[in-house]
Parts: structure tokens; C-alpha cells; sequence
């Protein structure tokens, strides 16, 4: 809900409202063009649960201070998991096993046409 700033995907149950499903996966919704990568944000916080687990997110959107809480919103893991694509992470914040893969890697080039190519359209 953008007025509210709640990103949450059991926010409304269009499933039984409507009487069908409505469930497609994150590749399926990136390969029809349902769901496409616009715009960043930025994470300022984080909930865990007593296992460390996040459970939801604080974000500062990238359009200003317009809906949420003067700009910041709360968004679930579970929207996280469904709707985020690409993070940027400082490496002294990654653990060292991710931090060799990237230093030992090489990059694999994306078609201009990519859904991942892209930040937007």
C-alpha cells in the first residue's frame, strides 16, 4: 500500500476474493514482463526474529519523501523475496566465502535484452 508504505504481499487476499489464483513465480513474472526492475531503494533497518531471520525491512524510496512515513516504508521479507532483484552490498559487509567467489570470478556478460541487463526500461 504505497499511501501507507506497507509493502506486504498478504495484504490483500485477491485469491479469494476474485475466486482463482493468481500465482506466478518470480521467473515466471520476469518472463512475461508482469513484474520489471524500476527503480532503488534504500534498506535502513531491519527486523530479525530470535533465530536472526529478517522478518521485514525498513526502506527509504527512491521517489522522495511523497507516501509511507515521510518517504520510509515497511516492507516484508516475504515481498523482499518476491520483488527484489539486485542488491548492492559493500564487500566488508559480505562474508569471505562470497567476497573470493567475486574476486576469482569472471563477470558473465548480459544481452542487452536481459531482464537482469537492466535496471529499468
Amino acid at each position: 500500500h504505497r499511501d501507507l508504505g506497507v509493502m506486504d504481499i498478504s495484504l490483500f487476499d485477491f485469491d479469494s476474493f476474485y475466486g482463482t489464483k493468481f500465482g506466478m513465480d518470480k521467473a515466471a513474472r520476469l518472463e512475461y514482463g508482469d513484474s520489471q526492475m524500476t527503480h532503488a531503494m534504500l534498506f535502513t533497518g531491519v527486523d530479525l526474529d530470535s533465530k536472526g531471520k529478517p522478518t521485514k525491512w525498513r526502506v527509504e524510496n527512491s521517489w522522495g519523501d511523497k507516501g509511507g512515513d515521510k518517504g520510509y516504508h515497511i516492507m516484508t521479507d516475504k515481498w523482499f523475496d518476491n520483488y527484489n532483484y539486485e542488491v548492492v552490498v559493500h564487500k566488508s559487509c559480505l562474508p569471505d566465502d562470497l567476497v573470493k567467489i567475486f574476486e576469482t570470478s569472471e563477470p558473465i556478460p548480459l544481452k542487452p535484452w536481459d531482464p537482469m541487463g537492466a535496471l529499468a526500461k
